[in-house]
């Protein structure tokens, strides 16, 4: 195996916190959670999956944000989303939404059907102070639209945000905490290798597994298996394996913000002050 004096340990392991959002929701919280405040610039991931539509068929009624990002990418099915400023559209399989509330936004999220699977994530990325008060955007775009990159041995990539040192570039741009978002497929046996910034923060959620996330030495190896979300150590490359099963996992990476945090639900600001008049400007009817 060829290990590098620089490849990432995983630190820890996270079974996620089983509960429910929106108008009941099931799903499972991995960063957000009481194991996992955050790690900056993320502030939330939860993953949800389901083939019985009492899980999910209530969504995810209009709800306000303000001074973060809502990332949405989508397994399976279809997710019909709209706001307060005549926004709307359907995420469906393999697309991806990246939205920035900005200074304030509105808006729902609700299953596009009524029966089958439903299966996503749902990233918190945190924006800085200085953009904290920005005008509300969002790149949308579909599996279609998502590039496939292919490498030895049939291991793939589906690269969303960032860029891969095979110099293929996600859709999403302009994303102030330079974030990699890969969509990793590995076939049993393989391996996938990418550097990685040393200085950013990192995890890896495995899809489907187990997923072997190698250390600098063998004594430091971790297994981890289907639903399990692990944190990064230092260093500047990512070592990945497969069992002798196919394997599927997220790679996310971002460049840490090192500013406070303050947050209230759907607010995160840097003061508390901050927090309470986003919650005044909401109830004023300001967003």
């Amino acid at each position: 195996m060829n290990r590098m004096a620089n490849d990432r340990n995983a630190l820890e392991i996270y079974p996620g916190l089983a509960t429910s959002d929106g108008a009941g929701v099931r799903l499972t919280r991995y960063i957000g959670s009481p194991q996992l405040d955050h790690l900056d610039p993320f502030l939330l991931l939860d993953f949800f999956q389901s083939d019985n539509p009492d899980d999910y068929i209530a969504g995810f009624p209009s709800h306000p944000h303000r001074g973060f990002e809502t990332v949405t990418y989508l397994l399976a099915g279809r997710v019909r989303h709209e706001d307060n400023a005549g926004h709307a559209g359907v995420i469906e399989t393999g697309g991806i939404q990246w939205m920035s509330a900005g200074r304030g936004i509105v808006h729902s999220e609700m299953p596009e059907q009524e029966a089958g699977r439903l299966a996503g994530f749902q990233l918190w990325v945190n924006l800085p102070a200085a953009k904290k008060m920005a005008a509300p955007r969002y790149q949308e775009f579909s599996s279609s639209e998502i590039p496939v990159e292919s490498r030895t041995q049939e291991v793939e990539i589906r690269v969303i945000a960032g860029h891969t040192s095979f110099g293929t570039q996600g859709p999403v741009r302009d994303v102030s905490t330079h974030p990699i978002y890969l969509d990793i497929a590995l076939p049993p046996g393989q391996s996938f290798c990418e550097p990685v910034p040393p200085d950013y923060a990192a995890f890896v959620f495995v899809i489907d597994g187990p997923l072997q996330i190698c250390g600098r030495t063998a004594k430091e190896d971790m297994l981890t298996a289907a639903r399990q979300l692990a944190t990064l150590g230092t260093g500047d490359r990512v070592h990945l394996v497969a069992e002798n099963s196919p394997a599927r996992c997220l790679l996310i990476c971002g460049q840490p913000l090192k500013e406070p945090i303050a947050r209230y639900g759907p607010f995160v600001m840097n003061t508390r002050e901050e927090v309470l008049q986003a919650a005044h400007d909401f109830q004023s009817g300001k967003f």
